[in-house]
């Protein structure tokens, strides 16, 4: 095992660690703000079931991820080196201002960047970036159709019903439904870091064939749970208090929808942004009564950053490539 390789792979956890600092926000910001659970047990729950999600739901993402965005066996280990800065960097950046911001589309950016840095057009692979683009679109599009209708359903079915029993039955289904969302994002983002990990030892030559091991999926998942239960506190208050005013119904609805996008995007080997999909569910369930519910200042900031994220991090890849390069070939 070189240098290089040992590098790379504190960068893969650095990273991963730092995905569960950000993310951690994603399954419990609802739950928070609602004041079903208090911040400390919302940590330490999300925390144990995102690495249960790592650990069951397979390797289908982690395959994307390794093998469907960049050759792996076009580039060097600085390619990787350059594409894990790349997330730290701006992840840490999103983290100051407490804007969420997208690992996934981080990642794949960075390792764009990277990847045409070091063996041009080439190295890109359509059949990758075709699940990024339709992980987009189940983040976004399909995350504001479901929360809606979600919320509308659950408005219909208990349309009769007190609003103070409304508000006891939710408080305790929304904790169900956090859980629900703390597994689904360990089943999605918890396999982005495990691909890129077991892409970085198939470059370095431990392993002869891409493979993610057993121990790549226990460790990945016990480096983000530690992660998450430190928490992320600027993003969960922008996200749990800045977008619409919540109640435990509507962050059941949020939760659950976000969940469902997001575990039928693991099945399906599709990397998307669980923090794109929990955003969208939380917009989805504000305009189900009225457009103005939603703070769209907040969500104007929150847009921009998902849009600037792409160039940001190809062109971090790309410079980064090019510097660790002579340093680490």
């Amino acid at each position: 095992m070189t240098i290089a390789l040992i590098v790379v792979l504190v960068l893969a956890l650095a990273a991963e660690f730092t995905n569960g600092v950000t993310d951690a926000a994603n399954a419990i910001a609802t739950v928070v703000s609602t004041r079903v659970l208090s911040p400390l047990r919302a940590v330490l729950m999300a925390g144990v079931l995102n690495l249960i999600g790592v650990l069951v739901t397979g390797t289908a993402v982690a395959t994307t991820i390794g093998t469907g965005i960049i050759k792996p066996e076009a580039v060097g280990l600085h390619t990787v080196a350059a594409a894990l800065f790349t997330i730290v960097i701006w992840s840490w950046v999103a983290w100051r201002f407490g804007i969420p911001t997208s690992e996934t589309h981080e990642m794949v950016a960075g390792l764009a960047g990277a990847g045409l840095a070091t063996a041009g057009t080439s190295v890109l692979l359509w059949d990758g970036w075709r699940k990024v683009l339709l992980g987009l679109g189940i983040s976004t599009i399909a995350g504001f159709i479901l929360g809606y209708f979600v919320m509308l359903a659950v408005y219909w079915i208990f349309r009769r019903a007190r609003a103070t029993s409304v508000r006891a039955i939710f408080g305790r289904l929304q904790i169900l439904s956090a859980a629900f969302m703390a597994f689904s994002h360990g089943s999605n983002d918890g396999q982005k870091f495990m691909g890129i990990l077991a892409m970085a030892l198939y470059i370095g030559g431990i392993l002869p064939t891409f493979s993610v091991p057993w121990w790549v999926v226990l460790l990945c998942g016990v480096i983000m749970a530690m992660g998450t239960s430190i928490g992320g506190w600027r993003i969960i208050k922008t996200m749990g208090f800045g977008l619409t005013k919540l109640e435990p119904v509507q962050g059941f609805a949020a939760e659950t929808s976000a969940s469902i996008a997001i575990l039928i995007a693991s099945s399906m080997g599709v990397p998307l942004s669980t923090t794109h999909s929990i955003n969208a569910t939380i917009l989805g369930v504000g305009a189900t009564r009225r457009l103005s519910a939603v703070r769209w200042g907040t969500t104007q900031q929150i847009v921009l950053t998902w849009l600037i994220t792409f160039p940001v991090c190809f062109a971090l890849g790309y410079v980064l490539a090019l510097a660790l390069n002579p340093i680490m070939a």
